[in-house]
């Protein structure tokens, strides 16, 4: 797998790898800065096909079909990366009401989905009841509630007086399933404090998932990346996941995806490409020994960036996505559909499968192929926005 004429530090990390040993944060950093990026790519493929082989999954790249529902753009949290949020007088603020949230969890399972991320802005004015009663909707629609941030969270926590227990405990009861990872940016306090002050520190991302993995609330971890922050510090935002992990064994998957500059305080950051974004996906599967699943991120690369990412230690290709509006904002556009994703994963050698969150396999219909075919040939098409 791995040419011996590669350097002698990559063959010692790859050597403890291969042994199913823990690298630690100075192994990380070397592989970040020096490691030869085939021999990387193989590397992490290969833990990768471990973890896959033990699920019994190894042949198969899964999917989800999603939609993201931004309930409302109103925030206060004013970070700097952010193309999206509106503040609370300004035109373009909203928040949606119950028929629009039903409209769109409708047209949601039209098209198959089973997911509904909810993504909002921090909006001072909304009460612990509306955000029930759009779970409790959802709910009873069929559908998990993938919702509110860690971010989100502490904010819910500060303007409606409660502890993040029982915040997380109403929000549980009322249908949360499970919580996204958005909000982790870099999880350190200097970063933190730069691009995005009045979330907190990291421990104000890390202790909302660790009180929702008490309470049998599974999350997923994200991490932005490519804009203020060093190398040594995506291998710090790394190991605090690990850490946490290791705690509480809370975390589905892991995503990591490339900043994006567009419309925002910080448009004149140089962006990440293909290479920073596929080395830095390909260190995280290896040190990440703790998580069971990587997912790509096709939107801020594109789709075939996304498919080669699968050879760089991903074992999903993350969201069909009926609606995001997020990362659109800061300048990402690429588009697919479930015909291409699943044309994608099989051209990279796999069975493509559409899961629950839980990385759970769901039954598709017979013939589902022929029939997504036939919606592209007839311009019917089942488009995503983002993955």
């Amino acid at each position: 797998m791995i040419a011996r004429a590669t350097p002698p530090e990559f063959l010692a990390i790859a050597d403890k790898v291969l042994a199913g040993k823990r690298i630690d944060a100075a192994e990380g950093l070397w592989l970040l800065q020096h490691a030869p990026i085939h021999e990387l790519a193989a590397l992490a493929h290969t833990v990768r096909d471990r973890k896959m082989q033990a699920a019994g999954r190894s042949e198969q790249v899964t999917y989800v079909i999603s939609r993201n529902i931004n309930y409302t753009n109103v925030c206060i949290t004013d970070c700097d990366f952010c193309s999206f949020y509106r503040r609370p007088l300004d035109k373009e603020a909203y928040t949606l009401d119950v028929d629009a949230l039903r409209a769109k969890a409708e047209e949601t399972l039209d098209l198959g989905g089973t997911e509904i991320l909810l993504q909002g802005g921090h909006n001072p004015k909304l009460p612990l009841k509306y955000y029930a009663d759009m779970l409790g909707l959802f709910r009873a629609m069929g559908l998990h509630n993938h919702a509110f941030s860690p971010s989100e969270i502490q904010h819910f926590a500060l303007f409606w007086r409660m502890s993040l227990p029982d915040v997380l405990r109403e929000l549980k009861a009322a249908g949360l399933d499970s919580i996204p990872g958005g909000g982790a940016e870099i999880l350190t306090d200097r970063v933190r404090n730069i691009i995005c002050p009045k979330k907190g520190g990291a421990d104000a991302w890390l202790e909302p998932m660790r009180q929702a993995h008490k309470l049998g609330i599974r999350t997923s971890a994200t991490m932005m990346f490519g804009h203020i922050e060093t190398l040594p510090e995506r291998i710090e935002h790394l190991e605090r996941l690990r850490a946490l992990q290791d705690e509480t064994g809370g975390f589905t998957a892991f995503i990591c995806w490339t900043f994006q500059a567009e419309g925002n305080a910080m448009s004149n950051v140089p962006m990440a490409g293909a290479h920073d974004y596929l080395r830095t996906q390909a260190v995280a599967r290896i040190y990440l020994d703790n998580f069971e699943n990587c997912q790509a991120s096709w939107v801020t690369q594109g789709g075939q960036v996304g498919q080669v990412s699968l050879r760089y230690g991903c074992n999903d290709m993350g969201s069909l996505m009926i609606e995001e509006n997020v990362v659109r904002l800061a300048g990402a556009a690429f588009r697919m559909n479930e015909y291409e994703i699943r044309r994608l994963i099989r051209d990279a050698g796999y069975e493509p499968s559409r899961r629950n969150f839980y990385y759970q396999l769901r039954e598709e219909p017979a013939n589902l192929d022929a029939t997504l075919e036939a919606e592209i040939n007839g311009e019917k098409r089942r488009v995503a926005i983002a993955g």
